[in-house]
């Protein structure tokens, strides 16, 4: 029986609070499937499991803080579950007496037993209703309940055809029971929300509880909810209470980062001319859904030059440099209530600038909306902050320990430029690079704006 605990969600994360489940017990989930919403100072985040088997039972309640590390719930694994589902027919010893005379012995007889068909050995292994995995496939998939289908095939075996009429009946039958989490199930018991109204945004279009706060603040002289529970109420707790947390958050960490990383600081100023009429030409031959901004070229001169330059691309741990697998951005983000997170583009130097946007513009709805999962808030082996959109031309940040450096990008703006001896006006942005001196020297630093500047001059390369 494995456990489900609260994750570590960075460097920053002592404890963390359970919102609310995604799964019931007893349901079945995949590895890095969502079961469960979890509250840290930072943020609200689904978190995935890292194993397959069945939800067992849970072992903290929603609203409860608790610190990393501390079991949540158990979860029976498949492996477990297999000798429970088929069992270990193992032949048991009688006990044995003297032998019998001769006489008393029965005589031999000369009828043979009767032959185990195919059939019947197959219908022996398929369980009650004789349902093989095509069977139980075809009724999951078209909402049939095997157990409640008599079977027309030989002894009792149900068939496609006994799937496709039952499957062709419940289309005129009462609606199914909505999918919900346990959490929004009683939430709408409280607020009076009808669940069969209500469109889901979790897994498999499941129902959760801010769906359902969401759908009662909607309606017209909804009425008055009851006294909420205490887990309830913790379960909700409004942004201006988590506002100070982050604060005290994002203090505890730069406290740590400025007093134990010695940092070490460059810039250096890149000509966007080439990137930006690559960039228009891409937009003016593409659907408005996949324009391109100028951020999703930064992130990707910056990720490459991270492959390039891996020195800088990874973790400071144990007094010694870790380099990291893979690229791995965080991107940092400003949250609407105040502070910032910076989720994580994984892979970054290997996805194509397209994709990367779309990437990125996921990244960012989910981060503003609290619906990020667990994967994507840890792990990050470089941090990019970019706040040229509020008109900064130069941002020198904290890196963000264990990591090494931490890359920024100002606004493009349009300054006198010298081209082959030629004065005129291009437009340029500001690059910088904060790093630890522990990790790196500023020889390093300066190979990585290189690359970057570099890369940012063959935009159609990257």
């Amino acid at each position: 029986m494995g456990e489900f605990t609260m994750p570590s969600l960075g460097a920053d994360m002592d404890e963390g609070t359970l919102v609310e489940w995604l799964v019931e017990p007893g349901a079945p989930i995949r590895r890095g499937e969502p079961v469960a919403v979890v509250e840290t100072a930072k943020s609200t985040i689904e978190v995935e499991c890292f194993e397959s088997g069945t939800m067992g039972r849970p072992l903290v309640e929603p609203g409860t803080t608790v610190p990393v590390g501390t079991p949540l719930a158990l979860i029976e694994t498949a492996a477990e579950a297999r000798p429970k589902a088929h069992g270990t027919h193992k032949p048991r010893k009688e006990p044995q007496g003297p032998p019998a005379p001769e006489a008393a012995r029965p005589a031999p007889t000369a009828e043979p037993a009767p032959a185990r068909t195919p059939a019947d050995s197959e219908a022996r292994d398929l369980g009650p209703v004789g349902a093989g995995p095509l069977i139980r496939h075809l009724a999951e998939r078209g909402g049939v309940d095997l157990a409640a289908l008599q079977g027309s095939g030989p002894a009792g075996r149900v068939t496609r055809a006994d799937i496709e009429r039952a499957a062709a009946a419940a289309t005129t039958a009462p609606p199914r029971r909505a999918r919900a989490t346990p959490l929004a199930r009683r939430r709408a018991a409280e607020l009076g929300v009808d669940l069969s109204s209500v469109a889901g945004t979790g897994r498999d279009a499941a129902i959760r509880a801010e769906d359902v706060s969401r759908a009662a603040s909607g309606r017209a002289g909804a009425p008055s909810p009851p006294p909420r529970t205490t887990a309830a109420v913790g379960a909700s707790r409004p942004s201006e209470d988590q506002a100070p947390a982050m604060r005290r958050a994002i203090a505890r960490l730069m406290t740590r980062a400025n007093r134990d990383v010695p940092h070490y600081y460059l810039s250096t100023t890149v000509d966007m001319a080439a990137p930006l009429d690559w960039l228009h030409d891409h937009n003016r031959r593409s659907p408005m859904s996949e324009r391109l901004l100028p951020a999703a070229l930064l992130l990707k001169a910056a990720a490459v030059a991270a492959r390039e330059v891996p020195e800088l691309n990874g973790f400071w741990t144990d007094d010694r440099f870790t380099a990291g697998e893979g690229v791995h951005l965080g991107v940092a983000v400003s949250l609407r209530g105040g502070g910032l997170i910076a989720p994580v583009l994984r892979g970054a130097d290997t996805l194509d600038v397209p994709a990367l946007m779309v990437a990125l513009k996921d990244l960012v709805t989910r981060a503003r909306s609290g619906r990020l999962r667990g994967s994507e808030v840890s792990g990050a082996t470089l941090t990019v902050t970019n706040l040229g959109d509020q008109g900064v031309e130069t941002v020198f940040g904290v890196v963000h320990p264990p990591q090494v450096a931490l890359v920024g990008f100002g606004r493009v703006v349009d300054r006198p430029w010298a081209v082959d001896g030629l004065l005129g006006v291009r437009p340029v942005v500001t690059v910088t690079l904060s790093a630890d001196h522990r990790a790196t020297d500023g020889a390093v630093g300066a190979r990585y704006l290189t690359a970057v500047d570099r890369l940012l001059q063959n935009p159609e390369k990257l």
